[in-house]
């Protein structure tokens, strides 16, 4: 398997397909870089090299016990552009990876085109003040406790109920979708999966401020991870060149039930 061996010996999984302009995808938690299946061969269909990878702890990279935060994974994912040496890519990241291409591109402007944040937790999506719309305490805390307590079956209700929107009436649950997300988080590690919370809780105010190149926010209106109203609105605000577009009714995992509404969206921004 293609891999690549960071500066702290850990290896890093990465797919590399077809020639063209770099697409590059940063992929959401505890998923791999699988999860991008429907967009790489579209995209790859459509004269694209695309290129995506599990992070440290998930799928098939190792699993350390040290660097599960978001600086480390950004610092992978630099490691990997340098290593297959892209210029010009677009970067696209989904949730937890919303955040990784936010600050990877804040910091290496100079290899990027565009972006792409789709239902990201930019700029923040932990309750406060500033921001009434977001998670509360006890949900974060829920989550490490079914990381901690039966992850097996933490990994059904996930994807049974918020991620996919199929706790919702008139929803049509794909068992096969199901047991694909259930696959891809029991592939990585449970003490990488418990610290990706602490992602959740930071402010990445500052890294969407840093950013010049454009980029496209894409939300569904009924997320429930990471609510409309937490962060798109103040994320396109913070960008110079952002772009927002939203899909009434659609859930956080929306790439994967609706990606043929969104892989023809993505292209049109991509070629804009």
């Amino acid at each position: 398997m293609p891999a690549i061996t960071t500066k702290d010996g850990v290896n890093i999984f990465y797919k590399d397909w077809g020639t063209g302009q770099p697409i590059v995808f940063s992929h959401g938690w505890p998923l791999t870089a699988d999860d991008w299946d429907a967009q790489m061969t579209f995209f790859l269909h459509h004269g694209y090299r695309v290129i995506a990878h599990d992070r440290r702890g998930h799928g098939r990279s190792d699993q350390p016990s040290n660097g599960n935060d978001m600086d480390h994974w950004v610092a992978d994912l630099a490691a990997l552009t340098e290593h297959l040496d892209l210029r010009d890519a677009i970067h696209i990241g989904h949730s937890t990876g919303g955040g990784e291409v936010a600050r990877y591109v804040a910091r290496h402007q100079e290899r990027v085109a565009k972006a792409v944040l789709v239902a990201s937790l930019t700029p923040n999506m932990y309750r406060s003040e500033e921001n009434p719309s977001g998670q509360p305490p006890e949900w974060f805390e829920a989550i490490r406790a079914g990381v901690l307590g039966n992850r097996s079956e933490f990994y059904r209700f996930v994807p049974e109920n918020p991620f996919y929107g199929y706790n919702l009436a008139g929803a049509k649950p794909s068992e096969a979708v199901i047991a694909n997300w259930w696959r891809q988080g029991m592939a990585g590690g449970a003490l990488a999966h418990y610290a990706t919370v602490n992602s959740w809780l930071e402010d990445y105010t500052e890294d969407l401020k840093k950013i010049t190149v454009p980029v496209l926010v894409m939300h569904g209106e009924a997320d429930q991870v990471v609510p409309f109203a937490s962060s798109v609105p103040r994320a396109v605000d913070l960008l110079k060149n952002g772009s927002l577009k939203t899909y009434p009714g659609y859930p956080h995992g929306m790439l994967t039930t609706h990606a043929d509404v969104l892989n023809p969206d993505l292209l049109s921004f991509i070629r804009s």
